[in-house]
């Protein structure tokens, strides 16, 4: 029983505590179980809060039974740690907030609260999210399910989010994509990752790592789960100052938009045709193009011409804005301390410290292109090369409804693979350009390699156009035919 609880969908979970055939307390204690059986070996919680989930729990319970259930009333999640809980430990993977307990709750972590929902823990992630397998967590790499003892990677930087929902640690997690941070890790997970249209999601009381880019979304096994937690997820928030007016309301199950008559144009972006890939990356996406084409779609080649640029332009606007957000750590208020002689050598030895040094590698490239010198030349040429991606994206809606893409070059690696920096920034090149545009997109599983592990696809939409592209993104996760019970990918 317990192993059937732990493979629902949160589809299946709430027809099961709404019906009474489960409790929200049996569900959360076959969960707590199952993070005490596998939580060391997957790594993927930082800090797992066991009596905050039975408190939940039972307050769900009481509100099933007096009729006041919420919308996720009882659903167990992860929580990215890098949304603020108020008096639970949020570090951003990071020595400089190792200890740090906040006295406020972010606005994704309290309209989940709001929902009902379970909290099982904060997920472990890249150090401030940056990163591509999450190994720059200064508490260690989580592990993907797959395969266990092969040891792979995640993904990163939402990698403990992704481990904890492909392994039955949470039912669903939070994560957040900068530059491809839900996507490639969901890909190489079997999972589906949802990174809104920038503004949907509010990112107050979410460390911050590039202002305009980081976007909050759900992460989840199915179609209709992400786009169950993404509408508690979103909404305005008069918080944040990017937050947009629109909201996401789901009724419980995506319609199909393809077939029965149904009129689709879905693009391939051309610019994508001769980047290498792994041959079963290829075999996957043309055989889902070709299920689309049998149900009905039609596929229009389609062009983002500046798309190739997008990974330059972005690990320059990234890393800049990050240089401006991290500067706030100096040891003064919160987070490490370690004292100098003086106060600059308090802020070097504190900093030195804290930050890893991935970070510290990115703080540098971005204080660089921001001086005086540099700032012309690189952060306003790569801000216009956003403007021409940004502008690229719309032409091409206008010529088709959504657009299709990998998720990412091949399966996950091991990760003890051996990459230089510049070999780990080139793996986000399917996912950069849609943060730079703003625009809504999810990676869903497209098949399984020949090595038996998982490969996922994007589906991208014009802003505001999450429901659709969750909608195909539901199409395509059924003929994938992908099995991602999590008992399933573990074998137990």
């Amino acid at each position: 029983m317990v192993n059937k609880m732990i493979d629902l969908t949160i589809t299946q979970a709430l027809q099961k505590l709404k019906s009474r055939a489960i409790s929200a307390t049996e569900l959360a204690r076959a969960y707590l179980n199952r993070i005490e059986q596998f939580g060391e070996k997957l790594n993927c919680y930082i800090t797992t809060t066991p009596d905050r989930a039975l408190a939940d729990a039972a307050a769900a319970d009481a509100r099933y039974a007096d009729g006041t259930a919420g919308a996720l009333d009882g659903i167990p999640i992860g929580m990215k740690d890098l949304f603020a809980t108020r008096g639970i430990r949020t570090t951003a993977a990071s020595h400089m907030l190792e200890n740090f307990v906040p006295e406020y709750e972010s606005t994704v972590s309290q309209k989940f609260i709001d929902a009902g929902t379970v909290l099982l823990g904060k997920t472990n992630l890249d150090e401030f999210a940056m990163g591509t397998f999450s190994k720059t967590s200064f508490f260690g790499a989580p592990v993907n399910p797959w395969q266990l003892s092969r040891r792979l990677t995640a993904g990163g930087s939402s990698g403990g989010s992704t481990s904890a929902v492909a392994g039955g640690l949470a039912m669903a997690a939070t994560g957040t994509d900068t530059g491809g941070s839900i996507r490639f890790p969901s890909a190489i997970t079997g999972l589906v990752g949802m990174k809104p249209t920038y503004g949907l999601c509010s990112r107050w009381g979410c460390v911050a790592f590039a202002s305009s880019l980081d976007t909050p979304g759900p992460i989840a096994r199915t179609a209709d789960d992400a786009a169950l937690m993404l509408s508690v997820m979103a909404g305005h928030d008069p918080k944040d100052s990017t937050s947009a007016e629109n909201g996401f309301t789901f009724s419980g199950e995506l319609q199909p938009i393809v077939g029965s008559g149904k009129k689709l144009r879905v693009g391939v972006i051309k610019e994508f045709t001769n980047v290498k890939i792994s041959p079963d990356m290829k075999r996957l996406f043309d055989a889902r193009i070709a299920d689309l084409k049998s149900a009905g779609a039609e596929i229009i080649e389609v062009s983002i011409p500046n798309i190739l640029d997008a990974l330059a332009a972005y690990y320059i606007i990234a890393p800049a804005e990050a240089s401006s957000n991290l500067a706030r750590y100096d040891g003064m208020r919160y987070g490490l301390r370690v004292e100098g002689a003086d106060l600059i050598d308090t802020y070097k030895k504190t900093r030195a410290a804290g930050f890893g040094t991935e970070v510290q590698r990115r703080m540098i490239v971005g204080t660089a292109v921001l001086s005086s010198e540099s700032y012309e030349v690189y952060f306003m040429q790569a801000a216009r090369v956003r403007r021409m991606i940004a502008d690229s994206f719309t032409a091409a809606f206008d010529q088709c409804d959504l657009i299709v893409c990998p998720s990412s070059a091949g399966t996950a690696m091991p990760l003890d693979s051996d990459l230089t920096p510049l070999e780990y920034y080139a793996l986000d090149l399917f996912t950069v350009a849609m943060n730079l545009a703003g625009v809504p997109a999810c990676s869903v599983p497209a098949g399984l390699a020949e090595n038996g592990l998982p490969l996922g696809m994007q589906v991208v939409g014009r802003r505001f156009d999450d429901m659709r592209v969750l909608q195909l993104a539901k199409h395509i996760q059924e003929f994938s035919g992908v099995d991602n019970r999590p008992t399933v990918i573990m074998g137990e």
